[in-house]
């Protein structure tokens, strides 16, 4: 029999080789991901080939702000595979999903209604004054947008952000620049994220899961409103 364990992430357990969490929703599958029942809770494995927050887990996080209670605005939630993880995490928090494309938002709609601290809206990352309205100050930005100026679209979700708070970007290398290397972009949007006067905790590379993606964490001074 599967036993699962803690992890030092909080909501994140482990067999030893994949980590999983408690599902919100029981019974009920996002993208045909593996249940597990472990000592009368059922699980739900998180596929690193499919998240690049999983990914992330599994190359190491620097940091893990998501808590039982954690309030995340999430850019570019597409069909809600990763949102639906941070949903059984944050369970007593909020997620405020922002996806594009209404052919998407329609799957992302469909696992919203079974998790009542999802919250979706249909807009465009670039615009946040169409659902500044919407809340109030996050602890956690998440974006995860196929755009070039991704960089400046993080930038202007940021006010969202409280002081301390941290703000994931993952990044993606091929969107931004075909004929660039990808460490090179890297390398660059960790420079443009510190002179707008964020803090770099980390950078990571999330090959072999996510090819040409790296997650870049930082977070915003205390000071800082």
């Amino acid at each position: 029999m599967v036993e699962l364990k803690p992890t030092h992430y909080d909501g994140v357990f482990s067999d030893g080789r994949d980590f999983f969490t408690r599902n919100l929703a029981a019974g009920v599958k996002v993208y045909g991901e593996k249940l597990l029942t472990c000592g009368g809770k059922e699980y739900r494995r998180w596929d690193p080939y499919r998240s690049k927050l999983a990914a992330l887990l599994q190359r190491g996080c620097p940091e893990w702000p998501f808590k039982e209670d954690t309030e995340v605005l999430y850019l570019g939630a597409a069909s809600g595979t990763t949102a639906s993880h941070l949903s059984d995490i944050c369970m007593e928090g909020r997620l405020y999903c922002i996806e594009i494309s209404s052919r998407v938002f329609r799957k992302l709609l469909d696992v919203a209604v079974r998790r009542p601290n999802m919250m979706p809206f249909l807009g465009d990352a670039d615009r946040p004054d169409a659902y500044k309205s919407l809340f109030g100050l996050v602890e956690v930005v998440y974006q995860d947008v196929a755009q070039r100026d991704q960089v400046p679209i993080f930038l202007k979700n940021v006010s969202f952000l409280g002081p301390g708070g941290l703000g994931f970007l993952m990044v993606k290398a091929r969107s931004i620049d075909v004929a660039a290397q990808p460490a090179d972009i890297y390398r660059q949007v960790s420079k443009d994220l510190s002179a707008a006067g964020l803090s770099l905790l980390g950078t990571v590379r999330l090959d072999p899961f996510q090819k040409d993606h790296a997650a870049v964490v930082v977070q915003k001074p205390s000071g800082q409103a």
